[in-house]
Order: C-alpha cells, then structure tokens, then sequence
C-alpha cells in the first residue's frame, strides 16, 4: 500500500474526483491548506524581499494498493494540471498498515 498525498488548486477538486471514482477510488481526505512550493512569488517592499504569496490549495491524502498507485498519480495529473505554475505537487510514500477501527480490519481490506 501507499499513501498518495497531492496539493491541488481549489477548482480543480471535482475534476480530480471524478476521475478517481472512475478509477475505483473514493476514499480521500480532503484539506484546504495554504502555502508555496520551492519558487515562492516575492515583491520588493521598501527595499526588502517579502514574501507574500501563499495561495490557497487543497490537500488530497489517500492510501491506496501498490497496483492503483499509477493510475492515481496519472488521473491525478491529468486532472489536475493547469500548465501555470503553482499547478501542485504529489507525494507517493509507504504505508506499512491501515486498521479499520470498527471491524478491525488490516491492510489493503480497510482501505
């Protein structure tokens, strides 16, 4: 299993959606967060570097099996790409297990 964990902008959110039910995939949490990746947009204020942009953007975390994890990141990039920075990032990571609290199942069965 992994967990897949991608900043999306806002609009985009249903379209992404949409194309993961497809896939089979619809167990997501789902954040609004704020921030910048590694080319932060500054302005000079007063002789000084400011940094003043942090967009608001939503933060798609999802665990799914070994075999989904590429039809997700190429749904997910299909969808959610724009063409203009700040489009978002995807982070794929390990997971080691998941546990349904209320039949206490493991692995991929409570995912």
């Amino acid at each position: 299993m992994k967990k897949i964990d991608c900043i999306i902008r806002p609009h985009k959110l249903e379209e992404v959606k949409t194309a993961l039910s497809a896939l089979g995939i619809t167990g997501m949490t789902v954040s609004e967060v704020r921030g910048c990746g590694n080319s932060p947009v500054a302005d000079a204020w007063l002789s000084e570097e400011t940094l003043i942009r942090l967009p608001i953007r939503l933060r798609l975390e999802m665990v799914v099996a070994d075999a989904m994890v590429e039809p997700v990141i190429e749904a997910i990039l299909q969808h959610a790409r724009t063409g203009q920075p700040d489009d978002g990032k995807i982070f794929i990571l390990p997971c080691r297990d998941a546990i349904r609290i209320r039949t206490e199942e493991r692995g991929e069965a409570a995912v």
